[in-house]
């Protein structure tokens, strides 16, 4: 089976110069026992992207034109994928080694599951670790999933999620009016159709930085999941939980922005 299969990995990107050769150069580096795809979407970068994506032509595919967003550039990507395992991962985060061999071995000895996830560590700019207490919590709840679970909080990190092409095809595309939180509705059509595998181990790095969409709108992001969530379940307990949960976040990303604003001041 393992010789029939391939897996493609999409990185949408628009003017990220400063990351995308870290993110290139971590699927190029995977040691995996199936062919691996790698397509960049680009949508018309000025900022040198092309420069680095140009020295990868052969060991990449890549387009680069105009798009509507990012979500237009993802489903473009995904209509264009040709592997029986697709994954995602943003032209500013990283893949780490051996991942794509946990996600073919995964894929292989389960056959029913129509998609998996894994642990995700957030970095900074530099590569650096950090919100270690942030990524355990997440660790936590990934380890106790379920569909009701998932439905009052995102706890699956995009970066490290792989997904059959049928089940992908099946849950349809990337909702174009959602600009800050497509993955969690994807992540809930998904959970439609079956309940996803989880490897406990850390399969990608998230990256934040000032320019990223979660650390932009991670207000907006956080409100946005809980209109998706009434999209899909009216229950008012998990919907009281999903508000008290959003205010609590909310509240924890702010302490976080005034204590980084704080220690710049004091340096």
């Amino acid at each position: 089976m393992s010789g029939q299969k391939r897996i493609s990995i999409i990185t949408p990107s628009y003017n990220q110069a400063e990351f995308i050769e870290r993110t290139l150069e971590s699927v190029q580096a995977q040691q995996v026992d199936v062919p691996v795809e790698h397509l960049v979407i680009d949508g018309g970068s000025t900022d040198g992207t092309l420069d680095i994506l140009r020295k990868y032509d052969g060991k990449i595919r890549f387009v680069s034109e105009p798009d509507h967003s990012m979500q237009d550039a993802l489903n473009k990507g995904f209509g264009m994928a040709s592997g029986d395992i697709v994954g995602w991962l943003n032209s500013d985060d990283i893949c780490l080694p051996g991942a794509l061999q946990k996600v073919s071995a995964f894929f292989d000895q389960n056959p029913g599951c129509l998609w998996l996830y894994g642990n995700c560590r957030m970095v900074d700019e530099n590569d650096r670790e950090i919100r270690r207490w942030i990524t355990a919590y997440k660790n936590r709840l990934s380890e106790k999933y379920s569909y009701n679970r998932l439905l009052t909080e995102n706890f699956i990190s995009q970066p490290a999620v792989y997904i059959r092409r049928n089940a992908l095809q099946a849950a349809g595309p990337i909702d174009m009016g959602l600009p800050t939180a497509m993955d969690y509705d994807l992540w809930l059509r998904l959970a439609r159709l079956g309940n996803p595998g989880y490897i406990a181990e850390d399969l990608a790095c998230f990256r934040v930085h000032g320019q990223s969409i979660s650390a932009k709108n991670y207000r907006k992001q956080f409100e946005e999941q809980y209109q998706i969530h009434l999209r899909y379940d009216r229950n008012p307990w998990r919907l009281f939980k999903h508000r008290v949960k959003i205010r609590l976040i909310v509240f924890a990303y702010w302490l976080l922005s005034a204590m980084k604003t704080v220690s710049g001041e004091n340096r």
